[in-house]
């Protein structure tokens, strides 16, 4: 399971629309491993400023590595997380996030970075298996 929905969000699912703070309140305390990487990477673009701030550690066990995996492959819960963040968020392997400012000057950096050729060069057989 993705998420650890509560009784009280799934009755908002079922009755229509979800506020989405409280959608986003659910990835917090579901996915917290997911949560504090990006939290951390948007306080590190804040302090540093730059073009983008990205993790490059492999997280800790099997179940870091999911919680990146069902946050960045959702595509309800990605978007969710740059609308909260007020980021764009990018992906490469099974733990490289990076967070990119709203900010259009950025827009080659994020281009590259997310690139058929960035791909390639963030290889490594390491990484094979993650």
């Amino acid at each position: 399971m993705s998420l650890d929905v509560s009784p009280a969000l799934l009755d908002q699912a079922e009755r229509g629309e979800v506020d989405e703070a409280d959608f986003v309140d659910c990835v917090r305390t579901s996915l917290p491993f997911a949560w504090e990487m990006i939290s951390s990477l948007v306080a590190q673009l804040k302090v540093d400023g730059g073009e983008f701030a990205d993790n490059q550690t492999p997280p800790p066990n099997e179940q870091a590595r999911g919680q990146l995996l069902r946050a960045l492959a959702s595509d309800a819960i990605r978007g969710a997380l740059q609308r909260h963040f007020g980021v764009r968020l990018a992906f490469q392997n099974c733990h490289r996030v990076a967070v990119f400012p709203l900010d259009a000057s950025v827009d080659d950096r994020l281009a590259k970075f997310t690139s058929v050729r960035g791909q390639l060069l963030n290889q490594s057989p390491e990484l094979r298996d993650c």
